[in-house]
């Protein structure tokens, strides 16, 4: 049941644009539609404004009904408050900021548009800019010229649509600032779709995987992106630690698992036998490296030896590849802050030791096919 004023989203068809989505979102609530470009994320932020129509499904918001195919149901988009912000702004290049957002205030009384515009720039930090053209705003001041006129049409929903990606990572992490301020002051659903995992982690309350446009997974940045559902969604969420193994023995403390002759003690597993086939996977962030000069008690769980192959600085941190001697065809991958990895030795070919927390192995389920 969505929530009064929430957003609800049930979308079929075979083609041309194949879609399979349902998904929902509350009054308040910020929804990431993630997903590798061309998997159908825009074509779902459409089909919601009106631009795109599905063959089957239905869309509604609180109790007003946008489209439902079955009962022959298709607003036009003027009739939908829906605002939108697109990847390019699609600002008029003639008009100042203020004129650019007056243009989504003709559902209000002319004497008021003026000021609604103004009120709504301020907003969005550009009191004072109000009669620039856009070729003499900066990228992430258009950003918000478009987020003003989005929201001067008083929509029940908010839509952006890969709106971070023209602008430079200054200015990107700025804008994720200055949104995460405006969201928390919006009283409708906001759907953001982007192809970029850490904006959606970093912005969303929730997030729905969309690949090859079936939607996948909801949940939480956390649950999606450390219990995925399947072995094709964690490596959608970048998820490199993806292995097979098989169910061991059952216990009070939990479950073991076979990978590849090594046991490893997970959660439990009751629904599970002992000897079935299983995907399994673990965020490079339950993986622990054992440090020289001071062990942790996370180090008596699962540990495993084996050397570096690869290790790559990035910034402040250091990407490691690590061959388990159990079975070195299993590359294992985490990160440790760089001095971290220079304190210890690391090196490729370095011989190294990491722990694989229980708390963070999570088994996906029965693999039913060789996993590609």
């Amino acid at each position: 049941m969505t929530a009064a004023g929430g957003l609800s989203v049930e979308l079929r068809q075979p083609g041309p644009i194949p879609l399979d989505v349902a998904f929902d979102c509350a009054p308040g609530e910020l929804l990431a539609l993630v997903g590798p470009s061309g998997s159908g994320k825009s074509t779902i932020l459409r089909a919601i404004a009106g631009t795109y129509r599905a063959a089957g499904g239905r869309i509604a918001v609180g109790p007003e009904v946008w489209f439902d195919a079955a009962a022959g149901i298709a607003l036009p988009p003027q009739r939908r408050r829906a605002g939108m912000v697109f990847q390019s702004y699609a600002l008029f290049p003639h008009m100042s900021a203020l004129g650019n957002v007056m243009t989504a205030t003709g559902h209000l009384p002319r004497a008021e548009r003026e000021g609604r515009a103004r009120e709504l720039l301020a907003r969005v930090h550009l009191a004072g800019l109000e009669a620039r053209l856009p070729s003499a705003l900066s990228g992430g001041q258009q950003q918000r010229v478009a987020v003003a006129r989005a929201l001067a049409r008083a929509p029940q929903v908010l839509l952006l649509d890969e709106p971070f990606s023209a602008v430079d990572k200054a200015t990107r992490q700025r804008l994720y600032r200055e949104v995460a301020e405006l969201r928390r002051s919006l009283e409708m659903p906001v759907v953001l779709v982007t192809h970029d995992l850490d904006e959606a982690v970093l912005l969303a309350d929730r997030l729905t995987v969309v690949s090859r446009g079936r939607s996948l997974q909801t949940g939480t940045p956390e649950t999606v992106t450390s219990r995925p559902d399947s072995a094709e969604i964690a490596r959608l969420v970048d998820l490199r630690n993806v292995f097979e193994g098989r169910v061991g023995a059952h216990s009070e403390q939990g479950t073991a698992i076979d990978w590849s002759g090594k046991l490893l003690e997970a959660g439990p597993l009751p629904g599970l036998a002992p000897g079935t086939p299983v995907s399994w996977v673990i965020p490079d962030g339950f993986v622990v490296l054992h440090r020289r000069d001071r062990p942790s008690r996370g180090e008596r769980e699962n540990p495993v030896e084996g050397h570096v192959e690869t290790l790559v600085p990035i910034g402040q941190m250091a990407w490691v590849s690590f061959r388990p001697s159990h079975d070195g065809t299993l590359p294992l991958q985490f990160s440790v802050p760089l001095h971290v990895a220079r304190r210890n030795g690391l090196a490729p070919d370095a011989a190294a030791t990491v722990s694989l927390l229980t708390d963070g192995i999570h088994v996906i389920g029965p693999r039913t096919k060789p996993a590609s």
